[in-house]
């Protein structure tokens, strides 16, 4: 796999793309026992890194609030449901 950068490192974009490779990787089962189970592991902390830059982009994210006319009045936060 190369040179390993730390996952907390990793933006959104890259992250995804190292998953990517991980999945294509396993599919294709020609890598090692040991070595399956390494990049599998790595794989479950890049989707945890992931998710957690997801939540704090929602948590950024902001509404805009109109009034009656439909001219902007503030913002509030977005809804999360």
């Amino acid at each position: 796999m190369g040179e390993t950068r730390a996952i907390v490192e990793l933006s959104f974009e890259e992250a995804v793309a190292e998953l990517e490779r991980i999945v294509e990787q396993l599919e294709r089962g020609d890598v090692a026992l040991d070595t399956s189970i390494e990049i599998y592991e790595r794989g479950e902390a890049l989707k945890a890194h992931c998710e957690k830059l997801l939540g704090a982009a929602e948590k950024r994210i902001e509404k805009i609030r109109l009034d009656r006319q439909g001219q902007p009045v503030g913002t509030e936060p977005l809804d999360t449901e």
